[in-house]
């Protein structure tokens, strides 16, 4: 039989039809039953079908009917259940229940019914079925109300206490359900009435217990339960479960637990319930559970005065359950009470409590722990409040002191017996088993299994709960009366869950508040962007005020766990609570907590005892602060050192001392993980415990040996010195995962904010600076993780590098760059050298080009790396700039001043790597950049670029860098027009800006157009590296200077010349002037190694030399190039004198080089090519063209500088640049050019220079005085023509002889024999030398000018000729040189041998000067002898003076040419001369010339010296040739004219031919040549003029006519003599050949005879004396004597001289015509 309706609705027609069916059945069934024994029963179910037949025919509604009838149709049931039949019963209860299932009982029913139960139930029949009907009637519906519900309730409560075991807990189910349905129903109910505002009850003064007329119907009902279950568990009567007879505590507090529990909202929403829990509840709790307070363990009942009652299991447990509901759902109504509960839970952790009540207790402790806004509620009731108990931080301490109590007390449930050896467990014995061998194997063997372990106590692991869910064991032992045997290790590890679940509740709950809030802030700000988001300031509070009261005990608890975790599992989930909590103290900005859980992790990674300064200078200020918490003191406890843990890794401690080594376990690598992550995931809330995190990490990283690699990336590396890290498989392959984590949190610094940023490089760089201090005094490997990490947050960070910048590249600067470990700076450089290229390449917003002050804030640290000294990092900063400038330099801009300045910030003592490494930056920037950078960079570059050129470690450098300065140069040039638009803009801008400051412009050249600033700047760079000590660099930037001025010079305006003239050009002169004069004169052994010195460079004075040669070559040309230009400056001519006063100081160095150079230079300035005027095109070329300039011979340059040419090819280049500047200038500047002033200047300067280079050294010359050289003399006198064109007009007398003195002294001077071969060709060729030609040219110009000149000028020729006069002596008498000695050329010794013997002087060979000057003489004679000056001076008297010397040495002279020239000379003059002197015979101006005339005759003719022996026949008529012309000469101009002639002059000649005609032999002749060298040819000459004057009818007076027959009678006789002696001689000597003289003689006699023959012949008839005839025939007799002479010679001279007798063979007709007349 079902006993359950069908599955259908109850209320649906087949229900219904059901129902109706069924209960038929049943009433049947029952009539069946009770037939025989109850008939009335019978009865009664007879007529029940009855009624229900007509109860379905009458209704519709079938159930409200059955309902309203209820009680009738029950009757024969209950009647049934009366019989007490079993049978019957049961089918009775069945049928019932089916009705009360279709709610078709009414309450009269129902009450009935109960009654029929009560009556079973006291019959003890059918309990169970009573209990399920009791149930059905109770849930189904809701008609059993007040008594006969409590009725109900009494009944299940006297079935649970049967002795039935089945019924006692069916009817406690029951009973619990019961109790249920009651408050369900008044839930029900509540909810109906829930819209009906009800008038509130008049509130009573105080409300008796019993006023319940306010609730309604069901609440009523619940109330008076809860009532009575209080006063049951109390043990007092109850007032509305009538009929209890039996009730246990243990019941009462379970339904009291699941009333409270299930129906909070009951006692919150009714005042009647709240008051029930205040008034009745909480004060049962209290009293129930003094046994427990009261209670000690171990305290003797005999000590105490009363028997304390024991606690209680079964009450305890019960008791704990119910606070555990009573603080979840009515803290907020029972506030007070709950602070007594709760300090009483945590009373029951004491460890004085048994094993069991703390067990449970924790157990309570943990379902408050996994409820945060419970705890946050006690927070704000209790610990905010001012005088009231802290009860969430003594909760928290609580659970603290218990787990270490746990460790530091051996119960008796888990004594460390277990574990370790007796005396190492107690609590005093503090670290007695560190390291005890027992303890270690012992744990060694444990540690499988999760455990915790700390000095020798060992408690075990077990997993007791799910997270975040309070499971309790012991909680729910409701069925154990006696206490259970707590197994070893729960109470702690129930405690470790409270802890970890109180962590991850608080914090999550907080942060997911904070969550909100932040939201919230967000959109507030969207919404109102200018006001200032306000959070509410109490939750911040709460907050703040939770985590501080729990830290420290959390801490204190955590630590302590961690420590002696084994298990991997809990000690992350350790690590993790610690991490969490650091992170939300970080986000409530609470620093101490933080930094406390910070370093607690941060311990933990590190060795034991690792000396750590700053987490051990934190962890005590730690201690003293915060641990001592008031009420409840938390031992801190020092980490234990045992190893219970796998060693993983051995390495070295970063200390300054080397120690030994130390070891990393597994733990201490989880816990660095844990670091890593709490770094990485809360950056932004650790603001200064960054300190802590990465002076921790930077240990472990040193540990493990990490060493930076690039990018700052840490890389496993080995360590450098000490024994090697170890490290095992298990760290191995952990490494790379750490390396990966460490950098990902560097990286993720990109994600904090701009504060927490600045705390982590703070952080970093103290950590640094901590590095640094260690690595100071010793070269052990430095820590670099602070520098790499620096970089590579800098490298993350680069969208906001502004913010960072300083502080990060303030450190590496001025720290790590600077530090003497070069390790440590070599990184530093890296790390900031990599920024910067970074930095300038990243790409910013605004670009870099944009945001000026962004980028020198980023170039700026390299700029400052110049002032560190370490060459390394310098040369760090200049590859990096190299690299800068490859990848960025086109876009530096504004930056190029610091990156040039950077490359410029090179000094003497950095060494040549350095330089040269900062060279090639500065060749890229010059060959690629100058187009892209600013133009008022351009000036720097100049700078930079002389820099380079002035240092001193690489000459190549130098050299190129000069090169560089003209590259620059060039680019000035081609880029002029943009270059100056810029720098005028820039220029603008500066002036307005100064004058709102109220300033001047300060710039270097002001007031000269920027431009030409630049250019000025240029130019003194370049005069600067003239000036340096280096030869080689002298002379390239002297080239360079020159060549720059020349080729862009144009470009400059007209006042900068003025600059560039006296600040530049001027000043470089002086400096070089001044160096030049006092360098040393110190021979220079040959420059380093093997490079050779040529010797001509081999002082420091001769290579100054040559430096000062170019400059004042260049400074000259200019002069000479831009004369125009120049003399349109106001103070040109000033300038002009400095200018020439440098020549002459140059000229008179002591240095040939220089000297001549500076002559060459004076050339230059004179030698302009000036506008040929009309009137000078008649002058001669020299005039029109200048001088041309002098090309010496190469060789007799002194040394290699070249004589610089004027066709360099920088005339070109000029004349490409500027073709106008050469030309003429415009007509009405000659007079500018022609300005006399400079060209006197420059000829006082010239007269200034010659005179004193030519004057001789006076006193004796032991000490070798310097004397100038032939180049330099010859140059000097080259000048004078071209200087002379221009002062010829006012040229006087004066200067002259000025002239004169220089002329002479320069030929005067001797040459070294050195030098000789070089200038003199050799003796034999007459050639002159240069100086001579030049001499000869300058008096050639004087006398041409003269010649062409006005009258007044004529008086200069006598000067001329004397001078020339003077040179002619030359020839015969060398000039003296002061009084030094000189050889003649000829013997100077110059040979191989003695090249290097000291030079000797040699006096030149004057033969060809002198001749030369002799043919000048004569050439200038024949123009003016007819000049009034060179009458009056006697001129002519001076020549015949002067050659009368060669003449009369004749063979004696220096040179045979001498005396030829000499005579040919003479005759010429005279052939001008003697007309002109007979013209002028009356005015007795010649009356001195005719005696010296006669003597130079005399001196001539009959020689004193005699001819060399070698004289070859042909040459020795050649002689007697010229002999014979000046007999000729004598016959045509001077005899002749004999009346015009001082007599004296014409007996004195009359003499000379007498002599010539006889005295002629000369002694020496061999006598095979005798008869060629007798003169016979002048002798004859001699005798046919002597004749034919003798002859002549022109004879003046008798006395001349007398003369010459004299002198003929006389030779006549004279013949006849010597004829006869010969005649004589030969008879008598027979055989013997006669003395060869005397044969000499006699042939002469007879040459004479045979010419004087010829004359008489030539000679008019009657122009011969009568005696003469006699005489001349009178020879003939002896003639023919001789005629047997024997010598052949003699006989063929007869001949001759017989020959011409034959004309006197007839009678001259003559006489007959003579007598006849």
């Amino acid at each position: 039989m079902s006993k359950t309706p069908s599955k259908m609705s109850t209320s649906s027609p087949e229900a219904v039809k059901k129902l109706l069916e069924n209960m038929q059945t049943d009433l049947r069934s029952l009539s069946m039953e009770c037939k025989k024994k109850f008939p009335p029963v019978k009865e009664a179910a007879e007529s029940g079908i009855l009624k229900i037949k007509t109860i379905a025919a009458r209704n519709t509604d079938i159930l409200a009917a059955l309902k309203e009838n209820s009680s009738e149709v029950v009757q024969p049931f209950l009647m049934g259940c009366g019989t007490k039949e079993p049978k019957i019963t049961q089918l009775c209860l069945a049928a019932i229940q089916r009705l009360m299932s279709h709610e078709v009982v009414s309450e009269a029913a129902a009450g009935n019914i109960i009654n029929m139960l009560w009556q079973l139930m006291e019959n003890g029949l059918e309990e169970l079925k009573l209990l399920q009907t009791v149930l059905v009637l109770l849930t189904t519906n809701t008609v059993v109300h007040d008594e006969v519900l409590s009725k109900a309730i009494v009944l299940c409560f006297r079935l649970h206490f049967t002795k039935d075991n089945i019924t006692n807990n069916t009817a406690a189910a029951t009973v619990r359900q019961v109790v249920t349905v009651v408050f369900e129903r008044m839930v029900a109910e509540d909810e109906r009435f829930k819209g009906i505002v009800e008038q509130p009850p008049p509130v009573q003064g105080n409300t008796n217990r019993r006023s319940v007329s306010t609730l309604r119907p069901s609440a009523k009902d619940a109330y008076m339960l809860f009532q009575d279950l209080c006063q049951l568990v109390n043990a007092d009567a109850p007032y509305w479960l009538v009929g209890m007879t039996e009730m246990t505590r243990t019941f009462g507090l379970e339904l009291l637990e699941s009333v409270l529990n299930d129906f909070p909202g009951v006692f919150l929403q009714h005042q009647e319930f709240s008051f029930l829990l205040k008034e009745r509840v909480c004060p049962l709790v209290i009293k129930l559970f003094s046994p427990n307070i009261k209670f000690r363990q171990g305290s003797s009942s005999g000590a105490s005065p009363a028997p304390v009652e024991k606690p209680y299991f079964p009450i305890c447990m019960r008791l704990l359950r119910v606070v555990s509901v009573l603080i979840k759902h009515f803290y907020s109504l029972l506030v007070t009470e709950c602070e007594i509960f709760l300090s009483l839970l945590v009373k029951f952790l004491d460890g004085e409590k048994p094993q069991w009540l703390r067990a449970v207790a924790v157990e309570s402790v943990h379902r408050l722990c996994v409820q945060p806004h419970l705890l946050r509620s006690f927070c704000q009731s209790y610990d905010m409040k001012q005088h009231s108990t802290k009860v969430f931080r003594d909760i928290v301490n609580a659970l603290g002191s218990f787990i270490q109590s746990l460790f530091i007390i051996p119960n008796a449930g888990n004594s460390a017996a277990v574990s370790a050896p007796a005396g190492g467990s107690g609590s005093g014995a503090q670290g007695a088993a560190q390291g005890g061998p027992g303890t270690g194997g012992l744990s060694g063997n444990l540690t499988t299994q999760a455990a915790f372990e700390y000095r020798g106590t060992w408690i075990p692991l077990m997993t007791v709960s799910v997270q975040g869910s309070a499971k309790a064991t012991y909680l729910e032992m409701l069925d154990k009366v006696e206490p259970p045997s707590i197994p070893e290790g729960y109470a702690m590890s129930v405690a470790f869950s409270a802890l970890l679940d109180l962590v991850r509740g608080i914090t999550s709950m907080i942060e997911r508040e904070l969550a909100v809030e932040e939201e919230a802030a967000a959109e507030f700000r969207e919404t109102h962007p200018d006001q200032e988001w306000q959070p509410q300031s109490g939750a911040h509070l709460v907050w703040e005020e939770m985590v501080g009261a729990c830290w420290c005990g959390l801490l204190a608890a955590l630590s302590l766990l961690l420590d002696a975790s084994t298990d991997e599992t809990a000690t992350e989930n350790i690590l993790k609570a610690e991490l969490t909590m650091a992170s939300l103290c970080g986000r409530l900005g609470l620093v101490t907590p933080r930094d406390a859980f910070i370093t607690a992790i941060c311990k933990a990674s590190l060795p034991p005892h690792y000396a750590l300064t700053v987490l051990s200078s934190n962890a005590t200020n730690l201690s003293s602060k915060a641990y001592s918490i008031q009420g409840q003191s938390v031992q801190i406890i020092s980490p234990s050192s045992e190893s219970h843990q796998q060693v993983v890794a051995v390495g070295q401690p970063l200390t300054a001392q080397p120690q030994g080594t130390v070891v990393l376990t597994a733990k201490n690598i989880q816990c660095m993980r844990t670091l890593l992550n709490l770094a990485h995931c809360h950056g932004a809330v650790l603001g200064t415990s960054w300190q802590l995190v990465l002076a921790t990490l930077q240990h472990l990283v040193w540990i493990l040996g990490l060493k930076p690699g690039l990018g700052g990336a840490l890389k496993p590396g080995r360590a450098v010195e000490g024994p090697s890290t170890v490290l095992t498989t298990a760290v191995m392959t952990d490494l790379p995962v750490i390396s990966n984590i460490l950098s990902r949190l560097f990286e993720s610094s990109q994600y904090l904010d701009d504060v927490s940023l600045h705390h982590l490089i703070n952080a970093l760089c103290s950590l640094s600076l901590e590095a640094m201090e260690m690595a100071y005094g010793n070269n052990k490997e430095p820590s670099l993780f602070a520098v790499a990490k620096l970089l590579e947050t800098g490298l993350v960070n680069m969208d906001r590098i502004e913010i960072l910048w300083r502080p990060l590249t303030g450190h590496l600067l001025e720290k790590v760059c600077q530090h003497p470990n070069s390790r440590m700076r070599e990184w530093g450089a890296e790390a900031l050298t990599a920024l910067i290229k970074a930095g300038l390449a990243y790409k910013h917003d605004p670009p870099l080009a944009q945001n000026q002050r962004l980028q020198l804030l980023l170039l700026n640290p390299l700029k400052e790396l110049s002032n560190v000294l370490h060459a390394d990092i310098r040369q760090k900063q200049l590859e990096s700039v190299l690299q800068i400038l490859q990848s960025q330099g086109d876009s530096l801009g504004p930056g190029w001043p610091l990156v040039l300045g950077v490359i410029g910030a090179i000094r003497n003592d950095q060494g040549e790597s350095l330089i040269r490494t900062a060279f090639q930056c500065l060749q890229l920037v010059v060959t690629d950049f100058l187009p892209t950078m600013p133009c008022t960079c351009l000036q720097i570059v100049v700078d930079v670029a002389g820099s380079f050129g002035l240092q001193n470690q690489e000459l190549n450098i130098s050299l190129t860098s000069i090169g560089l300065l003209w590259n620059i140069s060039d680019y000035f040039f081609q880029r002029g027009e943009a270059i100056i638009q810029e720098l005028e803009r820039e220029e603008e801008a500066l002036q307005k800006q100064a004058l709102e400051k109220g300033e001047t412009l300060n710039r270097p050249f002001h007031p000269a157009p920027p431009f030409d600033c630049l250019w000025l700047c240029l130019y003194a760079k370049l005069g600067e590296l003239c000036v340096d000590p280096r030869p080689a660099v002298r002379k390239s930037a002297g080239q360079t200077l020159f060549s720059t001025i020349a080729a862009h010079g144009t470009l400059l305006q007209q006042p900068t010349w003025h600059i560039v003239v006296w600040k530049v050009l001027f000043h470089l002169l002086n400096c070089v002037r001044t160096s030049s004069t006092t360098a040393d004169k110190e021979k220079i052994e040959s420059g380093g190694g093997n490079i050779l010195i040529h010797h001509s460079r081999d002082t420091a004075e001769k290579q100054w030399a040559e430096t000062w040669v170019l400059t004042l070559a260049g400074v000259a040309r200019i002069f000479n190039t831009r004369r125009y230009l120049l003399q349109q400056l106001g103070d040109f001519f000033e300038a002009w004198e400095v200018l020439l006063n440098h020549i002459q100081s140059a000229s008179l160095s002591k240095n040939n080089e220089v000297s001549l150079a500076a002559l060459k230079s004076f050339q230059e300035i004179l030698q302009i090519v000036t506008p040929v005027k009309d009137s000078d095109k008649a002058g001669d070329a020299l005039a029109a063209m200048g001088v041309p300039p002098v090309l010496i011979d190469p060789l007799s340059a002194s040394g290699p500088g070249r004589p610089l040419v004027r066709s360099d090819s920088l005339v070109e280049r000029l004349t490409r640049y500027n073709g106008a500047e050469l030309q003429a200038p415009p007509p009405g500047e000659e007079s500018a050019l022609e300005d006399s002033a400079l060209w006197w200047s420059a000829w006082n300067t010239w007269y200034r220079t010659g005179t004193d280079s030519t004057r001789p050294p006076s006193g004796p010359t032991e000490k070798l005085s310097f004397i100038p050289s032939q180049p330099f003399l010859t140059a000097l006198v080259q000048i004078f023509p071209a200087l002379y064109q221009h002062i010829k007009a006012n040229f006087s007398m004066e200067d002259l002889k000025k002239l004169g003195v220089i002329l002479h002294g320069a030929v005067s001077v001797p040459i070294s024999s050195d030098a000789s071969p070089f200038i003199l060709p050799s003796y034999t060729e007459a050639v002159l030398t240069s100086l001579q030609e030049a001499v000869l040219t300058a008096l050639d110009v004087l006398q041409k000018a003269i010649c062409v000149g006005p009258e007044n000028l004529q008086v200069m020729y006598p000067a001329i000729f004397e001078q020339l006069l003077l040179f002619v002596e030359f020839s015969c008498k060398p000039p003296q040189y002061g009084r030094m000695e000189t050889k003649h050329v000829a013997n100077a010794k110059y040979n191989q041998i003695q090249l290097f013997a000291p030079a000797e002087w040699v006096a030149l060979n004057y033969v060809p000067f002198a001749e030369r000057s002799l043919e000048v003489v004569v050439d200038l004679y024949h123009k003016t002898a007819c000049h009034k000056a060179v009458i009056n001076e006697k001129v002519l008297q001076n020549i015949i003076k002067t050659l009368r010397m060669p003449l009369g040495l004749k063979y004696a002279c220096p040179s045979e040419s001498t005396w030829k020239l000499a005579v040919s000379s003479l005759l010429k003059v005279l052939c001008i001369g003697l007309p002109v002197a007979r013209q002028h015979a009356s005015s007795g101006k010649f009356d001195t010339m005719w005696p010296e005339l006669a003597n130079a005759f005399e001196d001539f003719l009959f020689t004193k010296s005699t001819p060399p022996d070698n004289v070859s026949i042909q040459e020795f008529q050649k002689n007697e040739a010229i002999d014979v012309e000046v007999v000729q000469l004598i016959s045509t101009e001077i005899l002749p004219f004999a009346n015009f002639i001082p007599k004296d002059f014409v007996g004195q000649i009359m003499a000379m031919l007498n002599r010539g005609s006889i005295h002629s032999q000369s002694p020496s002749f061999t006598e095979a040549e005798i008869d060629v060298r007798m003169r016979e040819e002048f002798s004859k000459v001699c005798f046919e003029t002597l004749l034919q004057f003798s002859f002549s009818n022109k004879v003046s007076t008798p006395q001349e006519g007398y003369i010459s027959r004299m002198a003929l009678s006389v030779l006549l006789k004279r013949s006849q003599d010597v004829l006869r002696r010969y005649v004589e001689d030969e008879r008598l000597s027979g055989r013997c050949p006669l003395p060869r003289q005397q044969v000499t003689e006699i042939i002469f006699v007879l040459k004479a005879v045979s010419t004087l023959m010829d004359s008489l012949k030539k000679t008019q008839p009657e122009n011969v004396d009568g005696n003469t005839w006699a005489q001349v025939i009178a020879l003939y007799p002896t003639l023919v004597e001789c005629i047997t002479c024997s010598s052949s010679e003699v006989s063929s001279a007869l001949k001759e001289a017989l020959g011409p007798f034959k004309d006197f063979m007839q009678p001259p007709v003559s006489r007959v015509q003579n007598g006849e007349s």
